[in-house]
């Protein structure tokens, strides 16, 4: 059902510090900062050959990564993104075998313009996990 690993999102406390290291120490292409007010966050996307890195930053007081940063001070892995198919029929399966959807269970258009999930970090080993539709 899932496809190739989109991205792994970082959050960070300090999103400008973050892309710099990135871009200067690392030498990775730094896409520019976006905000998603629909999410709660900016974020920075990270062009590597097989992937993505997804910088993350609060965007706002009710940011959902202000909680992980207040509990994880100097950032983290925040969660992996693979991509599916078809995200209703991902969602529908997913839930039929006992994994829960976070929010509503309805799609939200994501940072790529496209429709997205999260399934419950407790139902897959501690990892929150995002699927977005390509």
């Amino acid at each position: 059902m899932i496809g190739r690993l989109n991205h792994v999102a970082i959050a960070v406390p300090d999103l400008d510090a973050a892309a710099a290291q990135y871009r200067d120490m690392l030498g990775a292409n730094v896409g520019p900062a976006q905000d998603e007010p629909d999410h709660g966050v900016t974020v920075v996307f990270i062009d590597l050959p097989n992937t993505r890195i997804e910088l993350l930053a609060p965007l706002g007081a009710a940011s959902p990564i202000r909680g992980f940063l207040d509990k994880n001070p100097s950032g983290g892995i925040h969660h992996v993104c693979y991509e599916v198919d078809d995200i209703l029929a991902a969602r529908d399966r997913l839930q039929a075998q006992g994994a829960r959807v976070l929010g509503d269970g309805e799609p939200k258009i994501g940072a790529h313009r496209k429709p997205v999930l999260f399934l419950h970090p407790k139902d897959f080993n501690g990892t929150l996990i995002e699927l977005e539709q390509v």
